[in-house]
């Protein structure tokens, strides 16, 4: 008889922020987790997750990697483009690995998405997550989707930069009103939702959210009081929050957001009206969490593109 400690599922990114947290709930449940992974060098010592590069050049390898694994949790993603990475470059990635996946004999593919994909999208995010999720319904492999808008909780940086300008800035610019809504979900709500995917045997696409949908003004406010701040909160039209937005980025030597993204949002794409997948509630948290919101800045560059060791940047990014 097969026991929980017998069954191995890989995780791309173990790592990495919605990996770690995949992980962490999949040793909870008593299964064993392999990591395909770009970053080996976060790996702490001691760790009970079996290592293995996320090397997209070598397909075989990857394959190899995956051998006796039950269920691939995909986390693999890039936010924008850097350097020679881009969402195409992600897209033709994600092939690679789903197909090696399948020549593993990998039973099942978890895979984080993103809500409200299209193919016909003008956002390259949202079009290559469209033709990522084509390409999963066409490998062969049983597989569930999860969608999740924005993700909040433990190393995530959505949040806790918020909190940082709102710590260190006078004002705080929002583009336009601000009324564009926004669904969140815990990182730990989404890494549950994960593997009871995982232990399913049906299609399944759901959208991964809390049960709180807010404007992002509201947002902004809710961060505000939790952190003491006195900045003015602003709204400046996009092009202006644009420009702003790149300033910052030269001085922080990060990308805060990009237009893209805010445009994204200001066109709804960071809502959902589907049932909550999710439990915690994102302003109960944040003023939970307010003394520690923003007391440092968390670098997107740093995380994902500047390790000194790595063989391909990226995974974990969702």
């Amino acid at each position: 008889m097969t026991t929980k400690l017998d069954t191995v599922d890989v995780v791309t990114g173990a790592f990495s922020y919605s990996g770690a947290a995949i992980t962490s709930e999949l040793q909870f449940a008593g299964h064993r987790v392999r990591t395909l992974t770009g970053h080996p060098e976060r790996a702490r010592a001691g760790t009970e997750v079996d290592v293995r590069p996320l090397n997209f050049d070598d397909p075989a390898e990857l394959t190899r990697s995956m051998h006796g694994a039950h269920t691939l949790y995909n986390t693999y993603w890039v936010r924008f483009a850097h350097g020679h990475l881009d969402h195409d470059a992600a897209v033709v990635n994600s092939r690679t690995l789903f197909e090696a996946a399948a020549g593993a004999g990998v039973q099942r593919i978890v895979h984080v998405s993103i809500t409200n994909p299209s193919l016909d999208s003008p956002y390259p995010y949202f079009r290559g997550k469209a033709q990522v999720e084509q390409i999963l319904a066409e490998v062969g492999v049983s597989y569930a989707i999860a969608r999740p808008a924005i993700l909040f909780g433990g190393e995530g940086v959505l949040v806790n930069n918020l909190a940082w300008l709102l710590r260190h800035l006078p004002v705080f610019a929002v583009g336009g009103r601000g009324r564009y809504r926004l669904r969140g979900i815990h990182v730990e709500d989404l890494a549950r939702l994960c593997v009871e995917l995982g232990a399913r045997n049906d299609t399944v696409i759901v959208d991964a959210v809390g049960p709180q949908s807010l404007t992002f003004r509201q947002l902004v406010e809710a961060v505000r009081a939790a952190v003491g701040s006195h900045a003015v909160v602003l709204p400046v039209p996009g092009p202006v929050l644009s420009g702003l937005s790149s300033a910052l980025s030269l001085l922080l030597r990060d990308t805060l957001l990009t237009p893209d993204e805010y445009q994204a949002m200001a066109n709804g794409l960071a809502d959902s009206d589907g049932p909550a997948t999710g439990g915690i509630v994102l302003t109960d948290w944040i003023a939970e969490q307010g003394p520690e919101l923003g007391r440092r800045y968390a670098n997107e560059l740093d995380r994902h593109f500047r390790s000194p060791t790595r063989l391909q940047v990226g995974d974990g990014a969702s």
